[in-house]
């Protein structure tokens, strides 16, 4: 084997191994981090935000130069294995062997892991190579750019190779774990990504929770059914439930009935906007940006029938990329509050079967509804706000008084339920 070949496959891994650092130097560097150097008075500061201001030009230079250099020793391999061994299949055999392995550690793994760790290090020392070396290249790089976008389905990749999706994600997560961002703003950056795969239908205020509003009924009946819910934007209907006409805003009739307290008595009609309608396929992402364009905060979903899925909020939207909106009221409950006299109050999620336990059934189911919530529902036929209230049979002929207790949360939904025997408390109006 000759050695001056080998000196010269060892001499090309090296030269691949400082291009791979250089790779995933200029990867973490960014322009920002580049002018904070140049303040800093760093030395080689200014190459390097000269790099930073075109890094795409110079990462294809760096993986040109990588590329190269790994075929290169490659086929040097190859020729001293040929010479090396008499049979073809063995020599090729050790050669595939051999540059694999030379491929992973010493330009896949090592100097990627260099670069990562030490990214401004490694990139300023690689200003120093990549300048003078993209001068002589010229527009080498972007013509086999431009060679394998006419090779590549689709529109291909106009600036060179880019960090996809993934590799995204895993800088982030990096970051995380480095202690350079904190764990929320990690989960932050994640859900932008996952908005884009999110549909309407995934975030909406399905039907079977939405408070609603007769077109017939009065302002003044729009009004207290407003303050009672707590909800500033009440959905219209027209001839059903599921058909929605419009929406009132409690600020609209606010203004109506300051301008003339006779204005109580119109319908809600001639108060209430047009309603936005979107189909539940649709983009979260999309919706949102639109929703900002048109200053709308509000859209009713429809299924692929026609019919009423839902509402949609801008605030359901921002609460997948920054979790759940409360406020200072919210508080965490206890499932089940015993307050004397076979009257308790418990959550509204909780199951009618526990409902049951608590006044000796040992089986108590409902093939409609499985929570004290939709149980109240159920009786009302409506979802209820604040203060309504229902009576309910258990299976041994007991008759419960349920009363939904006040609201909470952004959605306003009913949190808690006060559940005794049917006559004893004070009646609670509807």
């Amino acid at each position: 084997m000759s050695p001056q070949i080998v000196v010269g496959a060892i001499a090309l891994v090296v030269v691949a191994w400082l291009a791979a650092c250089a790779e995933a130097g200029l990867a973490r560097v960014s322009s920002f981090r580049a002018e904070e150097a140049v303040k800093s008075g760093r030395r080689g500061s200014a190459r390097l935000a000269q790099i930073a201001a075109d890094p795409t030009r110079y990462l294809n230079v760096a993986l040109l130069v990588r590329v190269a250099c790994e075929m290169a020793a490659a086929a040097l391999v190859t020729y001293a294995c040929l010479q090396e061994f008499a049979a073809t299949w063995q020599a090729l055999l050790v050669a595939i062997g051999v540059m694999v392995l030379v491929s992973y550690v010493a330009v896949g793994v090592s100097p990627r892991t260099i670069g990562r760790q030490h990214p401004l290090n490694t990139a300023t020392a690689a200003a120093y190579v990549l300048l003078p070396l993209a001068r002589i290249m010229g527009p080498i790089p972007s013509l086999l750019i431009l060679i394998g976008n006419a090779l590549t389905p689709g529109k291909g990749f106009r600036r060179g190779p880019f960090a996809s999706e993934a590799e995204l994600r895993a800088l982030v997560d990096l970051a995380e774990q480095e202690s350079l961002i904190e764990d929320e703003e990690r989960r932050m950056v994640h859900s932008v990504f996952e908005l884009g795969d999110t549909l309407v239908r995934e975030v909406m205020v399905p039907r079977t929770d939405l408070v609603t509003i007769e077109r017939f009924k009065t302002i003044r009946q729009a009004l207290t059914l407003a303050l009672r819910s707590g909800f500033s934007r009440i959905p219209v209907t027209g001839e059903s439930e599921d058909d929605i006409v419009g929406i009132v805003y409690l600020k609209d009739l606010v203004r109506k009935t300051h301008i003339s307290r006779d204005a109580e008595s119109d319908l809600v009609s001639t108060a209430m906007r047009p309603a936005v309608f979107v189909p539940d396929t649709k983009n979260a992402g999309d919706l949102l940006r639109e929703m900002q364009k048109e200053r709308n905060h509000v859209a009713v979903v429809i299924d692929e029938y026609g019919g009423t899925a839902g509402i949609v909020t801008i605030e359901d939207i921002l609460e997948e990329i920054v979790g759940e909106i409360t406020d200072e009221y919210d508080r965490e409950l206890p499932p089940v509050e015993d307050l004397g006299g076979d009257r308790f109050r418990v959550t509204a999620r909780l199951d009618i079967t526990d409902l049951g336990e608590l006044y000796g059934l040992e089986e108590y189911d409902d093939e409609d509804v499985e929570t004290v919530g939709g149980l109240l529902a159920k009786a009302l036929g409506r979802v209820p706000i604040a203060g309504a209230s229902a009576e309910v049979e258990l299976p041994d002929g007991r008759r419960l008084k349920l009363t939904a207790e006040a609201a909470a949360g952004r959605r306003n939904k009913i949190v808690t339920v006060l559940v005794e025997p049917a006559g004893k408390g004070e009646e609670n109006p509807e």
